[in-house]
């Protein structure tokens, strides 16, 4: 869409690909939607559902699903990460955690994994498929979030956010429409006071306030109007995701779903949901980094020598090695959400219905 005919406040509308393209400090954001199917009994689809896949690099999305990476349960095999870091928000359904750490996690139903790859991790991400007696759907987000230079060579470890300790809040407009926002990071502002997030991990470029980073989810239900409040920070730049929904006002500029925008992170934007419909939008923001990104893969650092340099590591080191039995375990039957983190601290969450 050309520039000259948005309003002010709105830089540019571009439609969704597959990743979604980000700002600086964001490396990547990827939206998965997958409707599984009832499980065999051991975490996976039945062998009949699995014909006329590409195992091992199954993207297609046949029959509504993938198996990505993974060939008897769903998801990503063992693999390597340096360098940034992971925010993997699990919106429906459940993800198993392993790393090179010996640390593991379960979580789903609206947590959060903040994982800082720094100096080098290896983890699986897998999608066990727990009920046999009913379909299991997933749906997430999974956004790299890049390091300073400063932070690159940190020691590797993660943080869970559990939905019941994510702020939200659900603002009402004059006509009794909802619109609710969760702030995985950055504070909202409320008409009294403003909803603090939880802190993000000590080496992250969210930690930083001048950083001005924030990851908010946005429902607004059919004909809701809210305001977004401008960001904060000076030289802060802001996209919007608009991504279930039908039909969005965009400060007056009409936007079909399935297209991004970026914003004037100093606006004021009016967003107003036309469709018939709830309209979700996932929110980026974050002043950029500014420093040379090299990239190759899982890797990610300032200059080609340090990439070599990473590659040259993990061969040598396999950043620590794999603790686990294969490259892609599932943590048992059990719905129950935890985490076991490397120094042997156990988080757990009671389960519940996704």
């Amino acid at each position: 869409m050309s520039t000259a005919t948005l309003p002010p406040s709105l830089l540019a509308v571009t439609p969704l690909g597959m990743p979604w393209e980000t700002l600086d400090p964001f490396l990547f954001c990827v939206h998965h939607d997958d409707a599984y199917p009832p499980g065999n009994g051991r975490y996976g689809p039945d062998a009949a559902l699995l014909r006329g896949r590409q195992i091992g690099s199954d993207f297609a999305g046949q029959d509504g699903w993938r198996m990505y990476h993974g060939e008897q349960v769903p998801g990503f095999p063992a693999h390597p990460h340096r360098g940034f870091e992971t925010v993997t928000i699990v919106r429906r359904g459940r993800i198993d955690h392993s790393d090179s750490l010996g640390a593991g996690a379960r979580f789903g139903g609206g947590d959060v994994q903040w994982l800082t790859a720094g100096r080098g991790i290896v983890h699986a991400e897998m999608f066990p498929l727990l009920r046999t007696d009913a379909p299991n759907p997933l749906e997430l987000f999974q956004i790299w979030l890049n390091l300073p230079a400063a932070s690159k060579m940190v020691a590797p470890h993660f943080t869970m956010f559990w939905s019941h300790d994510i702020p939200g809040h659900r603002f009402m407009d004059e006509a009794g429409r909802a619109t609710e926002v969760v702030c995985i990071a950055g504070a909202l502002p409320l008409p009294a006071g403003t909803a603090t997030p939880l802190p993000p991990p000590p080496d992250s470029w969210a930690s930083r306030a001048d950083a001005d980073v924030a990851i908010w989810t946005l429902r607004l239900a059919p004909g809701a109007r809210w305001v977004l409040p401008p960001a904060a920070g000076t030289g802060t730049r802001r996209k919007l995701y608009f991504f279930a929904g039908s039909r969005l006002a965009v400060d007056g500029q009409p936007v079909a779903v399935k297209h991004a925008v970026e914003v004037r992170a100093g606006a004021a934007i009016t967003l107003v949901n036309e469709g018939a419909e709830p309209a979700e939008l996932l929110m980026l923001q974050g002043r950029p980094i500014g420093e040379p990104v090299a990239q190759y893969g899982p890797f990610v650092m300032n200059t080609e020598q340090e990439l070599r340099q990473a590659f040259e590591d993990y061969r040598r080191t396999q950043f620590g090695g794999w603790p686990w039995p294969d490259a892609a375990p599932v943590h048992g039957e059990e719905d129950g959400r935890f985490a076991r983190h490397a120094d042997g601290r156990v988080e757990r969450w009671p389960s519940q219905t996704p």
